[in-house]
């Protein structure tokens, strides 16, 4: 029996909207990435991009546990000596809620190509609104899903 490698052209993507109040962020993180990468489906295949679209809607209300929201902090540099910024995750929630989930569903992709082309796929929005209407996306429960 020979394993099946899925084409590109047989590909079936389907839409879902993913609401973030109250989901804590790392649970939220694996679920969507599993969707991005379509390992729900049985046709995956490592080295080809199987995932759906994922749009993830009321980001400002994502959650994290413990103190992470003022001991967690995101780093940046400009690449000039001492061009080092920090800001804790409180500070990153008010400027730019979006990010925080792009970052943390990112980094659980691969760190290749493939890995960036499926982290288009995925769309965050601050709140309910979207311009995605016309793709019918499906809503998810993600509490069903574990």
């Amino acid at each position: 029996m020979k394993t099946y490698s899925a084409k590109e052209s047989e590909i079936n993507r389907n839409w879902y909207i993913v609401d973030a109040t109250d989901q804590t962020l790392g649970r939220l993180a694996s679920e969507v990435a599993q969707l991005l990468r379509g390992k729900h489906k049985p046709e995956f295949t490592p080295h080809i991009d199987t995932g759906d679209y994922v749009i993830v809607v009321n980001a400002e209300n994502i959650n994290l546990t413990g103190d992470k929201w003022d001991q967690k902090i995101h780093y940046s540099h400009s690449n000039y000596p001492g061009g080092i910024k920090e800001v804790t995750y409180r500070e990153l929630k008010k400027k730019d809620p979006e990010f925080i989930i792009e970052k943390a569903v990112k980094g659980m992709l691969p760190s290749n190509k493939l890995g960036k082309r499926i982290g288009k796929k995925l769309k965050v929005y601050k709140g309910t609104e979207h311009p995605h209407k016309a793709q019918n996306p499906e809503k998810l429960d993600l509490s069903e899903r574990r």
